[in-house]
């Protein structure tokens, strides 16, 4: 429930700030601005751990909040990932396999959405939350660093098809579209609980 109207505009503005920021991140290495975008990007990330943390304080959930988070979250991720076929491709192509099923897990999770719920979805869970401290520490890691750190790269890795296998359960089991879900456990708890009140 939003309890401060003017807290929730200011939440929900610094998350419409990283939906802009990344198409500009973009321009930036593109126009090969690398300094300048990995500053913007350290930014993107910190706004995106603010407004989570003053969301999560003081309940100011939304649909509207939990959707452009969540656009803001993948555009922020797909600045970086451009950022790093542009400035590191060859990082890319060595560590192809492990890209590549990343990607087809995301492209899984949202045509399996788009299909049931006509958007994208933003459940938020538990490991949603981890794989994006994940993804965050490992991009700014790795722009601001001079080689890639493998550990943070497998552990991101790691964290992130775990909370993609779980989105993509989410979306079979759940008929409708929902926001801010914990994770699988708490869904199948709360079943098991409708199940045993039903018998």
């Amino acid at each position: 429930m939003m309890k401060n109207g003017k807290l929730y505009i200011f939440i929900n503005g610094i998350t419409l700030y990283r939906l802009i920021a990344a198409p500009i991140l973009i321009i930036l290495v593109i126009a090969g601005k690398p300094d300048v975008f990995k500053w913007l990007l350290l930014i993107s990330f910190l706004t995106d751990a603010v407004d989570g943390f003053f969301a999560r304080k003081y309940k100011i959930t939304s649909a509207f909040g939990a959707r452009i988070d969540s656009l803001a979250d993948d555009g922020t991720i797909l600045a970086a990932i451009v950022g790093l076929c542009v400035l590191r491709s060859q990082f890319i192509l060595d560590e192809i396999v492990p890209v590549s099923f990343l990607f087809v897990l995301y492209a899984a999770q949202n045509i399996l959405a788009f299909s049931k719920y006509k958007r994208t979805t933003s459940f938020h869970t538990y490991a949603a939350k981890a794989a994006a401290v994940s993804q965050a520490i490992f991009l700014l890691a790795f722009f601001f660093m001079p080689n890639p750190v493998y550990w943070l790269f497998f552990l991101m890795v790691a964290l992130t098809s775990i909370d993609l296998l779980e989105e993509i359960i989410l979306v079979v089991i759940l008929p409708d579209y929902r926001i801010n879900v914990k994770g699988l456990y708490w869904i199948l708890t709360e079943k098991a609980g409708k199940q045993d009140t039903v018998d």
